[in-house]
């Protein structure tokens, strides 16, 4: 099993949540083909709003890739996404800041925020545990 951060504001990111899907990249299909069925996920959230200014700074979902399949899907008449099925855990958001110094895949904390610009990569399975528990909820 690996542990992937993807990158989205969360506007989008909840199109996700509420579609069952995510996307990566743009709506690239490499970042998807490097997952595999049971991997787990985890979105950070820049923003709230694409195209906005007003910061968020949180990690704002979870969940674990359904299966192996990867797909298109069209979002607009000129944009095709690859998407990829997941399934969503309940959860609540959890600011970066206060665990930047905990996070072993930040290795500059004083420019903590530039892991991010990749907007998919892997994670240290201990640092997927310590947010999970984090943002985990009993909540069905």
């Amino acid at each position: 099993m690996n542990y992937w951060i993807i990158v989205a504001s969360r506007d989008h990111l909840m199109r996700g949540v509420e579609g069952g899907f995510c996307q990566a990249n743009h709506g690239k299909r490499a970042p998807l083909a490097r997952m595999s069925a049971g991997d787990r996920v985890l979105f950070y959230s820049p923003k709230e709003r694409y195209g906005f200014a007003q910061p968020l700074q949180q990690f704002t979902a979870i969940g674990q890739v359904k299966d192996d399949d990867i797909y298109q899907a069209e979002v607009s008449p000129d944009f095709k996404a690859y998407r990829r099925d997941v399934v969503f855990f309940p959860c609540k958001p959890v600011a970066i800041r206060p665990l930047i110094e905990r996070l072993a895949f930040i290795g500059n904390k004083s420019a903590w925020g530039f892991v991010f610009r990749r907007g998919f990569f892997g994670v240290p399975e201990a640092d997927f545990t310590l947010l999970s528990k984090l943002m985990l909820t009993n909540e069905k």
